[in-house]
């Protein structure tokens, strides 16, 4: 049996469809359809979010179905226009996969005449799903960051002081530190007061 019912026999159908589309262990959180005076021409999209992606299906008016679906992982934005009769419902995907950012060509869907309510579930998981993989890419990026600048860790032993016989001249220890935590503010990596956390720690190991 499906996750999701409806009363309407070709809407379920549509629904049983997308049903046989899901993996092993992942379930729908939300869903929506077109109202029908939006889908005169041809049958209605049904929409759905699961715990792993968002999936679209349209049912072909002789047989068969079209589906586009967007990991969560690649989303990029979604908004949202509601009116008196319906809603739209803007999706936009990187066209990168896992946790790369640095996309530049990105795949947009828009569907139209949504049913409000639905719309608005739908669009909240969606948002969901989009600030923990922006929070998820976040902390990738300030690994590689990290690792990049010899492994400085945020631990408090992490910020002693640069031994004594260091070449003169050269950049000290904890002025290295300090410079790659302000590259990290900077690049929005970490917060301001992280920003001051980190240098309380670094000026009291001096």
């Amino acid at each position: 049996m499906s996750q999701i019912q409806s009363d309407e026999p070709q809407l379920q159908k549509a629904l049983d469809t997308l049903d046989s589309l899901l993996t092993a262990g992942e379930s729908i959180e939300a869903w929506a359809t077109q109202r029908r005076i939006f889908a005169i021409k041809h049958r209605r999209t049904v929409l759905v979010a699961t715990t792993g992606r968002f999936i679209a299906l349209t049912r072909k008016l002789i047989g068969g179905y079209d589906t586009a679906d967007i990991r969560w992982q690649d989303l990029k934005e979604t908004r949202i226009q509601a009116g008196i009769f319906g809603a739209d419902l803007t999706v936009i995907a990187q066209s990168s996969s896992d946790l790369n950012i640095a996309s530049e060509v990105n795949r947009a869907w828009t569907f139209q005449g949504l049913r409000k309510d639905q719309a608005q579930a739908l669009y909240r998981i969606c948002q969901q799903h989009d600030q923990a993989w922006r929070e998820k890419r976040r902390v990738r990026e300030l690994e590689e960051l990290r690792a990049k600048s010899g492994g400085v860790q945020f631990a408090p032993q992490a910020f002693a002081a640069a031994p004594a016989d260091a070449p003169a001249g050269a950049e000290s220890e904890s002025t290295r530190r300090l410079r790659q935590a302000r590259e990290m503010l900077d690049a929005k990596l970490i917060s301001d007061s992280e920003f001051e956390t980190i240098k309380a720690r670094i000026v009291s190991g001096l």
